[in-house]
């Protein structure tokens, strides 16, 4: 599969292999809180093969999930032993299984992730919030905890009575490593390499771009989501465990400097700040820079365009660095 956005790239393309691999996720598999240029990868891979990736969720350990009425036997066998054997940890507290290096990439390229599947691997999720975490910190300085029966037959969510949510799985990190200049970075505030982007437009099907920041890219995923609203106000979804199936192609010499991605239907671009004024600029203005090269528009075109067909959505607004992105409908193109 080539992406419409693939193919304005594909004259950079490396050449593609097609190998299909597994990594699941352990204690000698997984980077526990942290993306970083020098991370040593779990697994080398080839630009165009395909890997699984089994990943944790966010929820805890199974102690705490016992405790919380989760039944032992619904909690994935791999989970207990990460929580026990990682002691390399942080400075965040997301579990994310990688790196995983694709050895033609090398900074200044642009790494495509195809997202091919998502399978939810638990019957349950988990949401919470605690004091001085979230978006209305004052309004609730205390903790809770809730557990949300999955129906992954019917993909519904049993959140309360009479409140079914349709199952949307996503995985809120996807990233690389960022600069090697930035060091170990916390795996909470997403930022140029992606990361806990928590853009829940990125599910099965759907595309994503990563700037390349440092040999092999060193891609990592985890957080997985059943369903989040934009947003996601109290700093948590309905988090569970995935096991995503990615395609991976690296485009030589791109250049990009913030994460794009691309669904059936429309063109996304992205941005990151502390502040939610500059992080909608920076979507705004790099969907304009999207529409000037690969729609071939005027700038000024380009920014009318944003104004009246291009939805501009608050991604969230709780991970240090909030999140906006900017929506372009495919159809308005002839």
């Amino acid at each position: 599969m080539v992406t419409a956005v693939g193919a304005a790239l594909a004259g950079g393309a490396q050449a593609q292999s097609g190998a299909a691999k597994t990594l699941l996720a352990t204690p000698q598999t997984v980077a526990w809180g942290y993306y970083w240029a020098h991370a040593k990868p779990v697994m080398t891979v080839h630009s165009g093969d395909t890997v699984t990736m089994q990943t944790l969720s966010t929820c805890g350990p199974d102690e705490r999930l016992e405790k919380e009425g989760v039944a032992a036997k619904d909690i994935p066998p791999y989970n207990e032993a990460i929580y026990q054997e990682v002691k390399d940890r942080g400075p965040g507290g997301h579990i994310l299984t990688g790196p995983l290096a694709i050895a033609e990439a090398e900074p200044g390229d642009v790494l495509e992730v195809d997202i091919l599947k998502i399978d939810i691997d638990a019957p349950f999720a988990c949401n919470g919030f605690g004091p001085g975490r979230g978006f209305l910190p004052n309004d609730f300085p205390y903790g809770r905890t809730k557990i949300i029966p999955l129906d992954r037959q019917r993909m519904i969510a049993d959140f309360a009575p009479g409140i079914e949510i349709p199952l949307h799985p996503f995985f809120g990190s996807m990233g690389d490593a960022p600069p090697e200049s930035a060091g170990r970075i916390d795996s909470a505030p997403p930022w140029m390499h992606g990361g806990n982007m928590d853009n829940r437009e990125l599910v099965a099907g759907t595309t994503l771009y990563l700037p390349v920041h440092a040999p092999g890219a060193l891609f990592e995923a985890g957080d997985g989501h059943a369903g989040q609203g934009n947003g996601e106000v109290d700093i948590t979804a309905m988090e569970t465990f995935l096991t995503g199936t990615f395609r991976f192609i690296v485009h030589k010499r791109q250049h990009l400097l913030w994460p794009r991605a691309e669904t059936p239907t429309s063109f996304i671009t992205m941005g990151f700040s502390p502040d939610l004024t500059t992080a909608t600029q920076l979507a705004v203005r790099d969907m304009i820079d999207f529409l000037v090269m690969q729609k071939h528009l005027s700038r000024d075109d380009a920014y009318m365009l944003t104004s009246v067909a291009v939805d501009v959505d608050i991604t969230q607004l709780v991970d240090g660095n909030v999140g906006v992105h900017a929506i372009c409908p495919k159809n308005i193109f002839r």
